[in-house]
């Protein structure tokens, strides 16, 4: 497969330990990130088309924007989350990278949890293969295989292991070498310099400090060679390992500098206790002339750090580990047997003193390193994302035709009921508690009660009745007869402070109840509803507000869609639309197709009404002016990544001057999604479909700040985005508007899974 045949919006998410972690794995998996994102033209972060979801342990991290999702190690619903997350996203692969110490649970299981919720194609790379698991890692690595297309292994003795030990089928397993830089074959006198080390025979061991590193056997095999070779400097490089200095502190390198002391080789050994950048790393090792490893135990699977030395086509001496064993076989480095200190001082003595044994070494390992640069190693790796995605049987589909091609969340309830109580839905929460100093709005309860019927149509599920019936006869209250007007307000003592509500109040009423009236569970609530839709209709006919008119215009369109024949609807809808026509005439102009010069809150709702209205009264100039402001709103709330950048509340986007950044609104995004729906609805052309999507992910993460405001635990939606990151708050109208819009979604889902199985 070439990698021009990747189609130009395949998306890759990486699960792992992520930079500026300082973990060998987090370091790894940001470059094959950056690897493959060369190859798809594109940069981390860009449109999101490679992410990352990155293990946390107990600190918090500056992430990237790549970014798009945190697992706090020891929470297994987070492993959850972070499935449902995914399976709801537009990424097309997920690649997880393991080892044992970076899940929570026994043995890592908690990564168990992730895969069994996801519903996307996994490719699993295992940095460590046991050739004696416990019963429990066994037993896990055994199911994280099941769950994963393809296993990759960096290393020819994993695929052994997973085979012979781990049952793994062999059609399963990849061999694709650890990645490295490319570096040029530099002399390692160009470095040298910087380091002052300009007259010094240099030998560079680096990497995470820990006791099986066998510095000990290092500094002990030194003494004798400084002795023959004075000008030798020894070079520890790295930070102490965070699992290490968690436990015991500094103790261990501690104890190493009192060792050097003791033997008096502080002039030739220096620790440098940093965690340098790839670039500073490329020099300390083309400024080595041998790099050592030596490992206490063959146990070790995979060394970045050896791989990287290679690559740079360093002399490499090191213990028979395993990885060493096949990176230094046919004669490409040094192998010296495990804790053979004098051994090891003569190997580092006979190549200090034979500079064209050297240079045989370094070539023959230079050449070897040509197949693991990080170029090749993401192409490889790129070409088998693709083959699963391929093979993967749910996600094989026509993108053009299917939509959504991937699965949505569950409609989940519980907070909606968390916020309501015996009379309403209370408006705002402290964070996802109920306040009730500010009470009920008929704004909330008409929103409320429109969820409500969506559920009732998509599921007949008759648990939902009760909370129907309890905004239903929120609705019914807040009607004041006498006046033919909605009230809004209402203290959480059931007082109404205000005579009539606003009109935008008035309209979402008649929405809701336009939704009721084209579903009804029963005859009673038909009843009910079609008398408060009838005493409420007349009022509007004097609104002027754009919103207000365009909720009233929806609500019409609803209740036709029963009572085709209602003749006032049919009027009064062909009074608004053609008053929100006339604010077209007398505001929009080429770069301003607006009805207001300021576009404000909700917006998508005035373009879609004159969608709705003008394919409901035939009339082709209404239908084309509402699609063309809808396609320019979008436009305008789109970025230069792709995401929606929705219009903030604070300034808004007034003619002539610049839109508002923040805050950004939940409600805006939701009528952005069921705009475009009718708009594809209505017109059947798929490219609103683009539009669907992109204002139903900025709930998701795919936003300004790259977070998703809809909380996959409560089941309720933050309260928007401010300058500084997420509002953390989950009111009402939050929650509400992601609710149906998720209705729509599934919908939708619904609806093209009917034309397919037609076809």
């Amino acid at each position: 497969m070439a990698l021009e045949d990747i189609p130009s919006n395949f998306q890759v998410a990486f699960v792992s330990t992520y930079v500026p972690r300082k973990c060998g794995i987090a370091t790894f998996t940001h470059d094959l990130a950056s690897a493959i994102s060369q190859h798809m033209k594109t940069s981390l972060g860009e449109e999101n088309r490679i992410s990352a979801v990155a293990i946390n342990d107990h600190t918090t991290y500056e992430y990237s924007n790549e970014v798009i999702f945190e697992i706090r190690d020891q929470y297994i619903s987070d492993y959850r989350e972070a499935a449902n997350f995914l399976n709801v996203s537009p990424v097309d692969v997920i690649c997880l990278q393991h080892e044992f110490g970076i899940f929570g649970g026994n043995a890592g299981s908690h990564i168990l949890a992730f895969l069994e919720n996801l519903k996307k194609p996994v490719i699993t790379t295992f940095h460590t293969v046991l050739q004696e698991p416990s019963q429990v890692q066994l037993e896990t690595v055994k199911d994280i295989c099941r769950y994963s297309s393809f296993v990759v292994v960096p290393a020819q003795k994993g695929i052994e292991f997973l085979r012979d030990i781990y049952g793994v089928s062999p059609e399963k397993l990849v061999f694709i070498p650890h990645g490295t830089p490319d570096v040029p074959f530099l002399d390692s006198t160009y470095y040298k310099d910087q380091f002052q080390m300009e007259r010094r025979r240099v030998i560079l061991t680096f990497g995470l400090l820990n006791p099986n590193k066998g510095i000990e056997d290092m500094i002990n095999a030194l003494e004798p060679v400084v002795k023959k070779h004075p000008e030798t400097a020894y070079i520890v490089l790295g930070v102490t390992h965070p699992n290490i200095k968690r436990s015991q502190g500094e103790k261990y390198r501690i104890n190493l500098q009192r060792m050097t002391r003791e033997k008096g080789l502080e002039n030739h050994i220096f620790f440098h206790n940093t965690y340098v950048s790839s670039e500073e790393l490329k020099k300390y090792l083309v400024m080595s002339d041998i790099f050592v490893t030596s490992y206490l135990s063959k146990d070790q699977l995979v060394s970045g750090t050896l791989a990287y030395a290679v690559a740079c086509g360093k002399v490499v001496v090191s213990t028979p580990y395993w990885y060493a064993q096949e990176l230094l076989d046919d004669g490409r480095g040094i192998l010296i047997p495990f804790g053979d200190i004098k051994e090891l001082s003569r190997q580092l003595s006979a190549l200090l003193s034979d500079e064209e044994k050297r240079n045989a070494l370094r070539k023959k390992a230079y050449q070897f390193g040509r197949e693991m640069i990080w170029s090749e190693v993401g192409r490889r790796y790129l070409e088998i994302f693709y083959r699963a995605l391929q093979d993967y049987p749910q996600v094989r589909m026509d993108r053009m035709v299917t939509v959504p091609r991937f699965s949505l969340p569950k409609v989940n309830l519980n907070y909606l009921r968390l916020l309501s109580d015996e009379t309403g839905i209370l408006q705002h929460a402290m964070f996802t508690t109920p306040e009730r100093r500010h009470g009920y709005t008929t704004d909330d309860n008409a929103r409320a009660l429109q969820v409500c019927f969506m559920n009732w149509t998509l599921f007949k599920e008759e648990s939902i009745l009760p909370l129907l019936h309890r905004y239903l006869s929120f609705l019914a209250d807040a009607f004041d007869e006498k006046t033919g007007r909605f009230r809004n307000f209402m203290t959480y003592d059931r007082q109404w402070p205000e005579k009539i509500g606003s009109e935008d109040c008035h309209g979402r009423a008649l929405v809701a109840l336009g939704h009721a009236v084209d579903d009804p569970p029963n005859e009673p609530i038909l009843t009910l509803v079609t008398r408060v839709f009838n005493a409420a209709l007349p009022a509007c006919q004097s609104f002027s507000s754009p919103r207000a008119s365009a909720h009233v215009i929806g609500g019409c369109y609803k209740y036709s869609r029963r009572f085709s024949g209602a003749s006032e609807a049919r009027k009064v809808c062909e009074v608004l639309s053609n008053r929100l026509m006339t604010l077209y005439s007398e505001n929009s102009s080429d770069d301003w197709i607006w009805c207001e010069d300021i576009v404000a809150y909700e917006n998508a709702c005035i373009p879609e009404a004159l969608i709705v209205a003008g394919d409901w009264l035939g009339n082709k100039e209404m239908l084309n002016q509402g699609l063309h402001s809808l396609r320019w709103l979008l436009n305008v709330q789109t970025s230069k990544n792709g995401h929606l950048s929705i219009i903030g509340n604070k300034g808004w986007f007034k003619r002539g001057g610049k839109k508002s950044a923040f805050d950004q609104q939940p409600i805006d995004a939701a009528a952005l999604t069921t705009a475009c729906y009718s708009a594809y609805v209505i017109t059947k052309d798929k490219k609103w479909l683009d539009g669907v999507q992109t204002s139903f992910y900025w709930f998701l993460g795919k936003n300004d700040h790259n977070e998703p405001l809809y909380d996959f635990t409560t089941g309720g939606c933050k309260d928007g985005l401010i300058s500084s990151g997420v509002n953390q708050n989950q009111g009402a109208e939050s929650t509400l508007s992601w609710l149906i819009s998720l209705y729509y979604l599934t919908k939708l889902n619904r609806e093209e899974a009917k034309i397919q199985r037609r076809k």
